[in-house]
């Protein structure tokens, strides 16, 4: 079942995500767009603006961060050989230091080498390892077909769900009220509200500090003169959007690339690396996200440990605005209770007798002054009885 409704479930993921610029350009960018034919065509021109927009953010993270890689890779491949002779050198001249070690390895009787049981290992996997690699490249050509499929499917039906959210809504509120009490459809409503926005600030704040990061790294590097600054910056902007973890991936690739070329550098790298990830955690994080989501940085770091865990990192993007708003909901629940509960326990000590004389003593009852009453109207006889705790 959830192989039949991945591509569905993947398109309602997109259309979260699309939803949100789109959202944006409708209030801001057109929202005072009154024209004739304004509302057909408000619509579709947002939802391609959307679209241009994320995968022009895309374009540029793979166009910059791609092509460095890829010619560091390649001058790494370069040096390897002038790595090679310099192990070797550093080879000759331990054995030539230490010669006993030369005479131990020497005299290790080296094993013959069983022609046969090879020439039976060669036999072997060309008649059962061919047809598992068939088996495995025609496994892996349908997975990639069927990836891509899968993908058109999401798409169109994020689509879909994109240009007809208004009348699914509607929908969907007519389904609660027809098989669900009033007050369970109405708690059901209230929860997809506060997931919506959870999620929404969760993504738009995580968004926001990743440029903001970005922009940092690519302003210090190049302050310091640093290479690969803007290659730098835009990669940890990108990985920053992986919660707590993301940018430390980032550290680990500039900091290789930097090491080609000067190691030294690479280290002070790390070091502005480490000050920057410090001022990004205590001041912009928990003003951008921490406040977007309300959740403590204690449950952060849960929510992205266990979503870590199980989902890996989809689990982790997935599990803090989740977290957030169960979090939510548990403390109203729990301020509701206790208040619920002071409540009765000032009902009951209201309805006690030692309560009620207290509150008259407070009001002015025996110890307040007693007034003056005339001799005619107060006789002995009524006192004294009043005295002994007898009634007439």
């Amino acid at each position: 079942m959830l192989g039949i409704f991945t591509p569905f479930l993947m398109g309602g993921v997109i259309a979260f995500v699309l939803n949100i610029p789109m959202k944006a350009f409708e209030e801001k960018v057109f929202g005072r767009w009154k024209g004739k034919g304004s509302g057909k065509a408000r619509r579709p021109l947002c939802l391609v603006l959307s679209i241009v927009s994320v995968l022009f953010v895309i374009s540029i993270v793979v166009g910059t961060v791609v092509p460095q890689v890829a010619s560091t890779a390649a001058e790494v491949g370069k040096k390897i050989p002038a790595f090679m002779d310099d192990v070797m050198e550093e080879v000759d001249k331990l054995a030539k230091n230490y010669p006993e070690l030369t005479r131990q390895i020497d005299q290790l009787e080296l094993e013959e080498i069983n022609w046969d049981s090879m020439l039976n290992s060669v036999l072997n996997f060309l008649k059962n390892g061919a047809g598992d690699v068939l088996n495995s490249t025609v496994s892996v050509a349908s997975g990639i077909i069927s990836g891509i499929v899968n993908g058109v499917i999401s798409f169109i039906f994020a689509l879909y769900i994109l240009s007809q959210k208004e009348l699914l809504e509607e929908q969907g509120r007519r389904i609660l009220t027809a098989y669900l009490p009033e007050a369970v459809g109405r708690k059901v409503l209230e929860i997809c509200g506060l997931l919506y926005r959870n999620f929404s600030s969760f993504i738009t704040g995580q968004c926001l500090e990743a440029v903001i990061l970005g922009v940092m790294f690519v302003v210090a590097m190049s302050v310091c003169g640093m290479p690969y600054a803007l290659m730098v910056g835009v990669l940890i902007a990108f990985t920053a959007l992986i919660p707590i973890v993301g940018a430390f991936i980032g550290c680990a690739v500039g900091a290789f690339v930097i090491l080609i070329d000067d190691p030294l550098l690479a280290l002070w790298f790390v070091i502005l690396f480490l000050v920057l990830q410090q001022v990004e955690g205590n001041l912009i994080y928990p003003k951008v996200v921490g406040n977007s989501v309300g959740l403590p940085a204690i449950w952060v770091l849960m929510a992205v440990s266990v979503g870590g865990s199980l989902f890996g990192i989809s689990g982790m993007l997935f599990f803090i605005p989740l977290t957030s708003s169960g979090y939510a909901l548990l403390r109203e629940s729990v301020n509701d209770r206790n208040a619920r509960r002071r409540m009765q326990a000032t009902q009951r000590k209201g309805n006690r007798p030692e309560d009620k004389d207290v509150v008259m003593e407070e009001d002015g009852g025996t110890d307040a002054p007693a007034k003056k009453v005339p001799e005619a109207k107060a006789p002995e006889r009524k006192a004294g009885e009043r005295k002994n705790g007898k009634r007439s």
